[in-house]
């Protein structure tokens, strides 16, 4: 291996140098497979791998134990002899990374870091891989600022958490010490910023997320008119809706809405081959207790326990077996749907063509994809759309599922049907993460009675506990994660002054 890789330089230095030299980055900061710990003068070489980058790449495998725990990579001394070097990094888990390398100083912690020492490299983010960056975090700090609500917002509500403070507790001299002398000089005192960012955050908060009928709010999140509002929420898979807004899914019914529920995948790749077995072995003992006289029920079962005890690790499911997950999934999310109460027929099976593939790589968004979306939007016409905004799904279904609602909705609005004109979208996120908190623009409470009801009915989707398939690193239940989470989001809104609540689930509306 190692002449291999001595062999490798050779071939370089023959071909006269690296003109350009793509890089990604790891979570950790490794540029290559260099990482923390790889020191400037190494060269192409075989490296372990740690954790967190097998971690990162598990979705590429069934599972973490067919993650390679070596790999070959160039060294960072071979990176850095290239004349020109491009950084690409996108998604919120590359922030952190990102922000090392770029501002803090070099160091074999984050060997991305030691790209500030050449002489011709440049680093191309998305917003949210951006978004550590102090230009971008901070924006004050490095420069002039426009004052906009959402950088007072942003800049007031980061100051309170970092010194421990409640909004309306904020003074002048907490201003002049964390940067924001100029947001005085233009806005005055303390106090009057103070009040502007708290009712900000008052108004976020609502018990109503389908608007208050018979209210006059101007600060209100939603809408008031129409009442009762057409509903629906898109789930990428068929526990999202439930996980990530269980809370608002129960609200907006119970509050009298007309909601749909549109599960745009079947999720059937994260079925364990176990649950097939068992629902045959319930589909066989059925027919018996019901006097049918099928024996399909058992040579299916009988032909799935054989494909599955013959199968490879990674090897794609028969389109038998595939259907047979798809289907548990299905019956999940409906009893979901039965649990909150919503009719029916306002439960919509999308099961869109790009995620039909049987492997963990699915195909691109597709033109069947958006019809499809545009088909079930133009027969509900809601006044209110609940989408995914989760993007940090390592397997990047929900950004795919986001991008066929959106250019769904973009499609319609240039037809121009007049219903798309009183259509709002919301983002949630769901079991990856949350959204910052000054950028929340509605953040529903849940009591602890709540709570434990959203968690019984994440409790519903039994093939997605205990253990299951493509969870990520982290190793929490759904349900612990959404609490957790939803519990946070609340702390912080009681930490800034607000009313302390169990729960909250927050959203962001987009404009289309």
């Amino acid at each position: 291996m190692k002449t291999a890789c001595a062999d490798y330089e050779k071939k370089i230095e023959a071909a006269g140098g690296i003109d350009l030299q793509i890089l990604g980055i790891g979570n950790n900061g490794h540029i290559g497979f260099n990482e923390p710990g790889s020191g400037i003068y190494t060269r192409t070489r075989l490296v372990n791998l740690t954790n967190s980058t097998r971690l990162a790449n598990a979705y590429e495998f069934a599972n973490i134990s067919e993650v390679p725990r070596m790999a070959i990579t160039m060294g960072i001394s071979t990176i850095m002899r290239s004349r020109q070097i491009i950084l690409m990094a996108w998604g919120p888990a590359k922030a952190q990374a990102v922000k090392k390398a770029v501002e803090d100083e070099d160091s074999e912690i984050v060997p991305a870091s030691f790209l500030q020492n050449h002489d011709n490299v440049s680093f191309v983010l998305d917003e949210a891989a951006a978004s550590g960056l102090t230009r971008i975090k901070s924006p004050w700090l490095t420069g002039d600022c426009e004052w906009t609500p959402k950088n007072i917002k942003k800049a007031v509500v980061n100051m309170a958490l970092q010194l421990g403070k409640t909004v309306l507790s904020l003074t002048n001299e907490d201003y002049n010490d964390n940067g924001l002398s100029d947001l005085l000089v233009e806005k005055g005192d303390a106090y009057e910023i103070n009040l502007e960012v708290y009712y900000m955050l008052r108004d976020s908060i609502t018990g109503w997320p389908g608007g208050k009928p018979n209210a006059v709010i101007p600060a209100h999140p939603e809408r008031s008119e129409p009442y009762p509002k057409k509903c629906i929420i898109f789930s990428p898979h068929p526990d999202d809706d439930i996980i990530s807004m269980g809370g608002t899914f129960q609200r907006l019914h119970d509050q009298g809405h007309e909601v749909h529920v549109a599960y745009q995948t079947s999720g059937n790749i994260a079925v364990t081959d176990e649950f097939v077995t068992r629902f045959l072995d319930f589909a066989v003992g059925f027919n018996e207790i019901a006097a049918i006289n099928s024996d399909k029920p058992g040579q299916v079962l009988t032909e799935a326990r054989a494909y599955i005890k013959g199968k490879k690790p990674g090897e794609v499911d028969s389109p038998t077996i595939r259907s047979l997950k798809g289907l548990i999934r299905r019956g999940e999310a409906k009893a979901t749907c039965n649990y909150v109460g919503i009719d029916p027929n306002n439960v919509h099976f999308q099961n869109l063509p790009f995620y039909e593939t049987g492997t963990i790589e699915k195909k691109p968004l597709g033109e069947e994809d958006v019809e499809l979306t545009i088909q079930l939007l133009r027969e509900v016409q809601p006044q209110q759309i609940f989408c995914a905004g989760d993007f940090a799904d390592p397997h990047g279904t929900h950004l795919v599922c986001f991008n066929a609602v959106l250019k769904a909705l973009q499609r319609i609005k240039a037809d121009g049907d007049a219903w798309i004109n009183d259509c709002w979208l919301w983002l949630y996120k769901g079991a990856w993460q949350e959204w910052d908190i000054e950028d929340i623009e509605m953040a529903i409470p849940m009591s602890p009675a709540q709570v434990l009801k959203k968690r019984f009915g994440i409790f519903i989707h039994q093939s997605q506990k205990d253990s299951v398939p493509f969870q990520g690193s982290d190793d929490r239940e759904f349900w612990q994660r959404a609490e957790e989470r939803n519990a946070a989001t609340a702390k912080i809104y009681a930490d800034l002054g607000l009313t302390h609540y169990a729960a909250m689930e927050a959203f962001v509306r987009w404009m289309y």
